[in-house]
């Protein structure tokens, strides 16, 4: 069963108001925030085989402060087409994703991302984690996927694994 990891981006700064959204780049908290969770991840044995990056520069902070706590080295994909993408658009890239691959990570940008995860979860999970009301900066939902193929993946079609906010691990 496949397995998809979506991550939001961690907290972007908002210090220079001349920059275009894209081009915004993490805060000193995001980068901690996305270090530790990927920390999280790692510890926890999740090794994602491919993570697909929105091309915005906060996204690409994100996987570049996660990256060095996966020991295996993951494909990694900048895909412009992430960017601000519905949850519409996620799902078709995700059901391109190669039939052989049993775990993706996706990092990209709300609300997509978040109406991804529960429409993949389905109401009964996504609510009982607390995913329905928020999807925080740098947050993983982990989805088991029904059946073997990501070309079929649709509304309801992942089993929710876990929800796990940056306040959850600092907890620990």
């Amino acid at each position: 069963m496949p397995t998809l990891h979506l991550v939001r981006h961690a907290k972007s700064s908002r210090d220079d108001a001349g920059l275009d959204d894209h081009d915004r780049p993490l805060a000193a908290r995001g980068r901690k925030a996305a270090t530790a969770t990927a920390r999280w991840m790692a510890e926890n044995g999740i090794s994602p085989e491919l993570v697909l990056v929105s091309t915005a520069r906060r996204c690409r902070e994100t996987w570049s402060a996660m990256q060095s706590a996966f020991q295996a080295r993951p494909e990694m994909l900048f895909e412009a087409g992430l960017y601000l993408a519905s949850a519409d658009e996620l799902l078709e890239r995700l059901r391109r994703v190669a039939g052989d691959c049993p775990e993706v990570m996706l990092i990209g940008h709300n609300p997509g991302l978040h109406d991804l995860s529960v429409g993949l979860a389905g109401q009964g999970g996504a609510a009982a984690s607390g995913l329905v009301e928020k999807f925080p900066t740098v947050a993983l939902c982990s989805l088991a996927v029904a059946g073997k193929s990501w070309a079929r993946l649709g509304p309801g079609g992942a089993r929710l694994i876990r929800f796990l906010r940056p306040a959850d691990i600092a907890a620990e």
